[in-house]
């Protein structure tokens, strides 16, 4: 795309032309906002936080977060189709666990980061 002349010209560099080349790959920023949209539960949130910790069914992820299996199951099911959880089946039981994709690693440490940030009293005393 051409580069778009500003209404107030501010000094801006040639660094803008790839700025510009950016902000017109809109199907990137789509995906983005999917991500974030699969985060934008509370309960998805503890889920997939859970999940980055350990593997477990949905009947141990619905005792914890003392919700019923089909609520938990509610909430499994964009988390596995936006890619951020997996599952595996062994036997009649399903196991599910956080993927091993950059993706999941980035959020997860996002949402360490932030609880760290926004409650250091809470987070602070898990390692007494």
């Amino acid at each position: 795309m051409s580069r778009i002349p500003f209404p107030h010209q501010h000094g801006e560099g040639p660094e803008i032309a790839q700025i510009q080349a950016q902000l017109d790959r809109v199907a990137h920023f789509q995906t983005v906002a999917e991500v974030f949209r699969q985060l934008g539960d509370t309960t998805r949130v503890r889920i997939f936080w859970l999940l980055c910790h350990c593997e477990t069914c949905v009947i141990n992820i619905s005792a914890m977060l003392e919700m019923s299996s089909p609520a938990v199951s509610h909430h499994l099911r964009p988390l596995k189709n936006s890619g951020l959880i997996v599952c595996r089946r062994e036997g009649k039981e399903v196991y599910y666990r956080a993927s091993d994709t950059p993706e999941s690693r980035l959020l997860h440490q996002m949402i360490e980061q932030v609880m760290e940030i926004t409650c250091p009293e809470a987070c602070g005393s898990r390692d007494e």
